[in-house]
């Protein structure tokens, strides 16, 4: 038997600054189905991802939480490490920078660059970025701050050393050229080319002197290694990498990388910087670096500032792991950015994880069950229709094969559901609920049922990379083990007369209203969670002018009538005088507090400038005041109530 083929892939490690986010962590699905892809090909497999854990920003951050800079790191790797096992990922080696033999690596490669003369001692004067441990020149700035994040530069003026980039910027340049895969999507490489090489690379600072979070170098005291040098050296100091040159069997096996994998923002580093360090090194280059695009939340990039940074295990609490998987994988396309909403996750579970792959699953197992007691039957001569889905079958393999050669994840999902979806276009046509009818037809039906069983088997051994917990529900329901990507060379691998399994429902689907209502609820709780027990709301901090204030319209108003909203837990719907003749509509999320027929009659106190607001479909025009307060850890409301001697209308002053 041949040795397996290698393949080395990498994630970029993820900077321990702060939790990451679902943008984050599409990362490592990404990265974890072309694993599980190569791993079904035959390739022997090293996927390595991991922490980045020194830089001036987490040293501030742990000093601004009143912690060392070690805790802080182990803190927020470890969560970094609980998301990634969350999402069902399958890498080799979890990586932190922090550890001893990593650091006395780059020691020795700091100094053996230095002492070829690659790195000299000087003085850095100029801007830095410290969210992107990046330095720049007063020109590379956009409008005074920092080109890649849009945030503040200081700054910095600190004895440093720096390393001679041009001395190989055309060396580089020549492999780009003679390499065009070296660099994907096209787009990343003209932009490094047009923007950084052409213009002519400046010489980077690659030590700092001002903080002493970083690994010390050990000839220059008081100097600790660029966190970038430092971080782009764990793809070869974790896989066996000696400076000293008696590298491990796993180096010489797996080196070079045939995949890094990383963000759009930080393709400078992995196509420049990392490729002139291993040059200097005497090293080879790796085979391939490709810049994925961004998640963005309505079309904006996530940011703490906006208040739209959503996290994976948020969403898996709400959705499951495979939905998630599958929402982040299908939707961002190979070199375009993708857009996440609830709404639009619903919606894709609904409509094609529900709908198309869970209902052809469960409609095939459940009339297998119904009309041949849950056995694979014995296929019978095919016909036209059964030709043209075995050739649908057929072709997917290697439809999703050519996708995944060029990265295009979302495109080979695509193609599993071309099969999907015309096998459900199969049970329209051949109504086997018609075929059962009759006696003389059940051979037809055992065959059609066998096709769709098939047809089935093809598409959850396809999903396994990108959805594999689904895939091993489904063969539990075949029955069947995972045969691999060889088991679908051929069309006909279910056996006959074998038993089925029981079925179950892969994907529910999902009334938008409440699931939109409960996600509302579930981060409600979330946010009530994370706030100290207050037995009152705390005061506003920010004055409001006299006039500010004059310009709200609180009125007494007399409830007429007040009813629960259908599909809604929190909701109740008010019918109010307010003194003018004409009933007024608010709805007000209070249902866990009132009885809606204890509110009838009652005299409460609105605010009736307000515009207008559609709540579940309904309009609302104002909004009721009410008290709310924390009791024993329990948050309690009371509606404010006016005697009822006062008339509807009247105004608050």
């Amino acid at each position: 038997m041949s040795e397996k083929k290698p393949y080395y892939i990498s994630t970029a490690i993820a900077y321990t600054s702060a939790k990451p986010h679902i943008g984050n962590t599409y990362e490592i699905v990404l990265a974890d189905a072309i694993a599980r892809y190569k791993r079904q090909q035959g390739y022997d497999v090293y996927f390595q991802t991991g922490t980045d854990e020194h830089g001036q920003k987490i040293q501030l951050k742990a000093e601004a939480a009143g912690i060392s800079p070690q805790e802080y790191v182990d803190n927020v790797a470890g969560q970094i490490k609980s998301i990634w096992d969350l999402m069902n990922t399958t890498y080799d080696r979890f990586v932190r920078t922090t550890d001893p033999e990593h650091k006395s690596k780059v020691q020795k490669i700091f100094k053996r660059m230095y002492e070829k003369g690659d790195i000299y001692k000087g003085k850095y004067v100029g801007k830095y970025c410290t969210p992107c441990e990046s330095f720049w020149t007063d020109s590379q700035l956009v409008d005074g701050k920092c080109p890649d994040c849009g945030r503040e530069c200081v700054d910095a003026e600190e004895e440093a050393y720096f390393f001679k980039m041009s001395k190989y910027a055309d060396r580089l340049m020549q492999h780009i050229e003679e390499h065009p895969e070296f660099i994907q999507p096209e787009s990343r490489k003209n932009e490094m080319v047009n923007n950084f090489l052409k213009p002519g690379l400046q010489d980077l600072c690659v030590s700092r002197s001002s903080f002493t979070w970083g690994v010390p170098l050990d000839f220059a005291p008081g100097h600790v290694s660029y966190v970038w040098l430092d971080a782009l050296s764990n793809y070869i100091t974790f896989c066996g990498y000696d400076p000293d040159g008696n590298h491990d069997a796993q180096y010489k096996k797996f080196w070079p990388a045939d995949l890094h994998l990383i963000g759009k923002d930080i393709v400078r580093f992995h196509t420049i910087y990392w490729p002139i360090f291993l040059m200097s090194m005497g090293e080879e280059l790796p085979k391939q670096v490709f810049g994925h695009p961004w998640l963005l939340v309505k079309g904006d990039k996530m940011s703490k500032s906006l208040g739209n940074v959503i996290y994976a295990d948020d969403l898996v609490n709400l959705f499951g792991v495979d939905a998630v998987r599958y929402f982040v994988l299908h939707e961002i396309p190979f070199a375009a950015d993708g857009i996440m909403t609830y709404e639009l996750i619903i919606e894709r579970i609904n409509t094609e994880l529900a709908n198309i792959l869970g209902n052809l699953v469960n409609r095939t197992i459940a009339m297998d069950a119904k009309y041949f007691g849950g056995k694979v039957m014995e296929p019978c001569a095919p016909e036209a229709l059964d030709e043209e889905l075995k050739a649908v079958a057929l072709a997917m393999p290697g439809k999703v094969a050519e996708k995944m050669e060029q990265l295009k994840v979302a495109d080979a999902i695509d193609e599993i559901f071309v099969l999907l979806r015309r096998a459900n276009k199969y049970i329209d046509e051949t109504m086997p609920w018609s075929l059962a009818k009759s006696e003389e037809t059940h051979a037809r039906l055992g065959t059609v049922l066998y096709n769709l069983l098939e047809c089935i088997r093809f598409a959850a051994v396809a999903l396994e990379p990108y959805l594999p917990d689904t895939a091993q529900r489904i063969l539990k329901q075949l029955n069947i083990e995972n045969g691999g990507l060889e088991s679908l060379t051929s069309f006909g691998a279910m056996v006959p007369g074998a038993q089925l399994g029981t079925g179950e429902i892969l994907f529910a689907r999902l009334d938008m209203a409440k699931k939109l209502e409960e996600i509302d609820a579930y981060h409600a709780e979330k946010a009530k969670a994370a706030l100290p027990a207050l037995e009152i709301e705390p005061y506003a901090q920010e004055n409001v002018d006299f006039d500010t204030f004059c310009k709200s319209d609180f009125r007494a108003v007399k409830v007429k009538d007040c009813k629960n909203v259908k599909k809604s837990d929190k909701l109740l719907q008010f019918t109010l005088d307010d003194g003018t003749g004409t009933d007024r509509q608010i709805l007000s999320g209070i249902a866990k507090f009132y009885k809606p027929e204890d509110l009838i009659g009652k005299t409460l106190l609105a605010i009736t400038n307000l515009p207008p607001r559609k709540m579940m479909g309904r309009e609302s025009c104002g909004m009721l005041l009410s008290a709310i307060h924390t009791e024993k850890g329990e948050e309690k409301l009371n509606l404010i109530m006016l005697d009822d001697a006062i008339p509807a209308g009247a105004k608050l002053c």
